[in-house]
């Protein structure tokens, strides 16, 4: 065969490579440079690329080369002929590397017998964006022209799917650095130490995902709606080795009795009505992290015997199958019910209650937790000021007061709204009481009524909210009560009148 019939013979191969290969671009260039090996004698051929926003160019194909050699080859732009022609775009020939001082050898694949060096670049949309190049036997000046110009034909075929293929890397690569970052942020997130509340009992519950966090042990958050038994779950989880893992939460008591089987443990294709195909479930996408099953005391017997089998032996089959399925998963329950009465009653399964209950931790309610209410508030507060974009300074005096003595029967969660519907009724910048709901602001709901029982003392209710008017006044002029008198545009005589009269002392609030 001369050399033109078998460089077609190589284009036709090729061709056919680039056609059954086209959606795996990683094993087309593998396979032409093996077709090359193969039928043209090559003893070494690589595939370049030039990362982009780099210098750097590194091996991401190559034949004939080891996996620790082709990790060596390493280039900047211009160093070396490889380096010279990415940064040129000008292909190169050396007819004997052994004589060739700019020969790198950087995969140290070379043993100093003459061997001839082809290096071309690939050009994309007039951007070099790698190099080709194959190592031959020494051989005659017009052979080598040959196939110094056949490399070109190729890289010129190869150049479409050599920008795919780096396309693919780049978006992989900017992928893992999203989700590192992040990851990253979910962990600085539900740290610890962001966590908002400085009561004693508070302390125990940090103190406890502290000593369980880095342990595979079953843990049950317990505590009212609304205390934050979900952020305590995240907590341990980005806390724990896991935290690269992923953290799959279910809402048990939001799924339907006759699809919580399916959502927790998949079901296989024809299951039931409407399983047009196979589906994984909770506990498999949980696979080597954990899963967080908030409200556990609303499940059903039935699931509670599938659930058993699970903690006990990190087994189960999908809905409709018979196949076994391992899994490593670390689970956190949580409820707000009362499980020993749950047990009483036979509601719920002693078994599963002991399995579950390894680790308890109860969250305090927020009526328990006084002086946790204005940490909250002001972190809330800051929150929503930078979510609507709006300046919001403090929260006034008589709104402090109304949040400390109301009993909270929604805990944090009500308090998050009652403060982010605060921030967006405000026109001052400051929460003032009547930008608290009706339930706070109500005798009836707050049970601290300081009015008389047989109805509302106007005279009481007027002195209270000028009291708070002058008061936000004072603390917004450092106590100055001239400036104050100017900013609610009365005179001063009047004012010093009225706050003599209310009982209001000027220097607190300097």
């Amino acid at each position: 065969m001369t050399q033109s019939e078998k460089e077609l013979n190589v284009l036709y191969k090729i061709s056919q490579t680039t056609s059954a290969r086209q959606h795996n671009v990683s094993e087309l260039l593998n396979e032409v440079l093996q077709i090359m090996g193969t039928d043209m004698g090559v003893l070494r051929g690589t595939l370049t690329f030039r990362t982009i926003g780099t210098d750097l160019l590194n091996i991401e194909a190559s034949s004939g080369l080891s996996s620790s050699e082709a990790r060596r080859g390493q280039y900047k732009l211009g160093e070396g002929i490889t380096g010279r022609v990415a940064q040129t775009g000008k292909p190169e020939l050396i007819a004997d590397v052994s004589q060739s001082p700019d020969f790198l050898n950087r995969t140290q694949a070379h043993d100093g017998q003459k061997t001839a060096f082809l290096c071309v670049p690939i050009i994309h949309h007039k951007e070099t964006i790698g190099t080709m190049s194959i190592d031959l036997p020494a051989c005659g000046e017009e052979e080598l022209n040959g196939y110094f110009l056949f490399l070109q034909h190729v890289a010129q075929i190869l150049a479409s799917a050599v920008s795919t293929i780096r396309e693919e890397i780049e978006e992989r690569n900017a992928l893992e650095s999203e989700n590192e970052m992040l990851r990253r942020q979910l962990g600085d997130r539900y740290s610890i130490d962001n966590m908002v509340g400085n009561c004693n009992s508070m302390r125990a519950v940090y103190e406890q995902i502290v000593q369980v966090a880095n342990s595979a042990a079953t843990v049950l958050v317990r505590g009212d709606s609304g205390t934050g038994k979900e952020l305590v779950a995240r907590a341990i989880h980005f806390n724990s080795p896991r935290k690269n893992n992923a953290l799959i939460s279910v809402n048990c008591a939001a799924l339907p009795e006759n699809l919580i089987e399916s959502e927790l443990f998949g079901h296989e294709k024809g299951a039931f009505t409407g399983a047009a195909q196979q589906r994984k479930g909770r506990f498999e996408q949980a696979n080597g992290g954990t899963i967080f099953l908030d409200e556990i005391g609303d499940i059903s017997p039935a699931v509670q015997v599938r659930l058993l089998r699970v903690l006990q032996e990190k087994a189960f089959e999908r809905v409709g199958g018979n196949e076994t399925i391992s899994v490593n998963v670390r689970v956190v329950a949580a409820t707000s019910r009362n499980l020993e009465k749950g047990i009483a009653n036979g509601t719920f399964r002693e078994d599963l209650y002991y399995r579950l209950n390894v680790f308890p931790i109860l969250i305090p309610p927020l009526r328990e937790r006084k002086s946790d209410i204005m940490l909250l508030a002001d972190y809330f507060l800051q929150k929503y000021s930078e979510m609507y974009g709006k300046k919001m300074k403090r929260i006034s005096t008589s709104a402090i007061n109304m949040m400390m003595v109301y009993h909270w029967p929604g805990n944090v969660r009500e308090l998050e709204n009652c403060i982010e519907r605060a921030v967006l009724t405000s026109s001052d910048g400051v929460v003032h009481a009547f930008n608290l709901p009706p339930s706070l602001q109500t005798s009836d709901e707050t049970h601290t009524s300081l009015l008389p029982e047989n109805g509302a003392d106007l005279r009481q209710m007027v002195d209270t909210y000028e009291r708070e008017i002058i008061i936000d006044a004072l603390k917004k002029h450092r106590g100055n009560a001239a400036a104050a008198a100017r900013y609610l545009q009365a005179t001063q005589r009047i004012l010093n009148y009225r706050i003599k009269n209310l009982g209001i002392s000027p220097k607190n609030y300097k």
